[in-house]
């Protein structure tokens, strides 16, 4: 990765972040994340693809949901969003990926530039950041790796945004990600994502849900002749969440987005990118998410993040369980890993980890637990017993009537007739759960 000059130091006293291995116990040190180790034939650092995420690391101001006051005061802040404190900001989120070693980044419109006095103003500011954002990338090699538009915070959007009730609301948000797709693109951005923050409602004694849905299809179908005209080569991705601020949203898990996708005619040109926490909140695993995904052939990339399981609304801790990142690169080796997608760190620290140097510790901690899951991944796969259990549980599909019923040879006459010479049909193994349980607890 390039240096970049730096005439201002927002990190001080914090150097690149060394790799130093498992023994290691210095605390802004890696001890299983080593960029340049081969994984299953190509580098950590190209399976993982890290980023870092511009509204958590660089805007967050230790707000939760009893408390929207600010608890944090970055030393680099002044108290505004004002054009000036935008520009400055662009060099702490390059100092910080530098120094932690991530080669991507991620941002809503409105994390990188003001919101101005109308549409036009607004522009303006976000293509003066943009002027910038694209200097400090050149200068450091640190690319983005997907950007979106902040379609939920402005009080225009309560009703929703793609699917409110209000068309020039609708206009507006067009406008909105027409500009958020073209500075992507400017900025080579490798995706952009759709993420329905209020699209979806409170009660349904005033939504007519069908035209809603017609209406987000159309969006998308707008969004994808747009990306088109303009030659945006960067994959399209939508982000599955059931719940909050809405009681239920459109995106609700990725079963419901591939419908939503298939449904409109979206599927070819839409992936997903899903979430650790919003799949918690959909009573998922990850993984289940990843799985339904993977078969759709529509695993795009991932936030990574996780819940806490005692609580139950988005709480966006950064992951450092080790049989969540296991469970999540055994299924992305699986289908192939990521191309245009990647690891994005969609996580905060808490409010009471207050100092910037908490923001590194963070990381660190994420970054090694998926470095470590991939590790052990990959074990597993080259291990082989586990691929093994399974493809001998379904091996009736192999050959004879299994193999006739996946190649659509058989009708129910002839499974009738296959049934009426086999007796008692038994199960002749059992599941094994427990094994392989202890089988996945020799690799951790």
């Amino acid at each position: 990765m390039k240096k970049a000059h730096v005439s201002t130091e927002f990190f001080p006293g914090i150097g690149p972040i060394p790799y130093e291995g498992p023994d290691s116990k210095n605390p802004l040190a890696f001890k299983w994340y080593n960029p340049e180790e081969i994984v299953e034939g190509k580098p950590m650092k190209d399976h993982l693809r890290f980023s870092v995420v511009y509204w958590h690391t660089i805007r967050g101001v230790g707000a939760d949901m009893f408390s929207m006051t600010r608890a944090w005061q970055r030393p680099w802040e002044d108290g505004t969003d004002s054009l000036e404190m935008a520009l400055k900001r662009v060099g702490v989120l390059f100092e910080f990926c530098q120094k932690l070693g991530v080669p991507f980044y991620a941002f809503h419109d409105r994390d990188v530039a003001p919101e101005g006095r109308n549409l036009r103003e607004t522009n303006k500011n976000l293509d003066r950041v943009v002027r910038e954002l694209k200097k400090y990338q050149r200068d450091t090699g640190i690319g983005l790796l997907w950007g979106t538009a902040c379609l939920f915070v402005h009080p225009r959007y309560m009703h929703g945004a793609a699917t409110s009730c209000n068309a020039d609301v609708f206009a507006h948000a067009a406008a909105q990600v027409k500009k958020a797709i073209e500075v992507t693109h400017e900025l080579d951005g490798a995706g952009y994502v759709f993420w329905g923050g209020r699209e979806g409602y409170s009660t349904l004694l005033n939504t007519d849900m069908k035209r809603e849905l017609d209406h987000l299809g159309a969006f998308l179908h707008l969004a994808v002749d747009w990306k088109k005209k303009i030659g945006f080569p960067g994959q399209f991705y939508i982000e599955p969440k059931p719940k909050e601020p809405t009681k239920h949203q459109y995106d609700s898990d990725a079963a419901a987005c591939l419908n939503f996708l298939r449904q409109y005619n979206l599927l070819g040109h839409l992936k997903l990118n899903l979430e650790t926490n919003h799949a918690t909140l959909a009573g998922h695993t990850m993984q289940h998410d990843l799985e339904v995904a993977g078969a759709a052939g529509a695993l795009g990339s991932i936030d990574a993040n996780t819940g806490d399981l005692l609580l139950g609304w988005d709480t966006d801790q950064f992951p450092t369980d080790i049989y969540l990142t296991t469970q999540i690169m055994l299924t992305v080796l699986k289908y192939g890993g990521f191309t245009t997608g990647g690891t994005n760190f969609d996580a905060k620290c808490r409010r009471e980890s207050f100092e910037p140097v908490d923001l590194f510790h963070a990381h660190i901690g994420g970054m090694d637990a998926f470095a470590r899951g991939l590790k052990i991944a990959a074990r597993i796969r080259a291990d082989g017993r586990l691929a093994e259990f399974v493809r001998q549980r379904y091996a009736s599909w192999d050959n004879g009537i299994g193999r006739d019923i996946e190649k659509r040879k058989v009708g129910f006459e002839e499974l009738e007739a296959h049934a009426l010479k086999l007796g008692e049909v038994r199960n002749n193994a059992s599941g094994r759960q427990e094994m392989l349980e202890n089988l996945i607890n020799e690799f951790i």
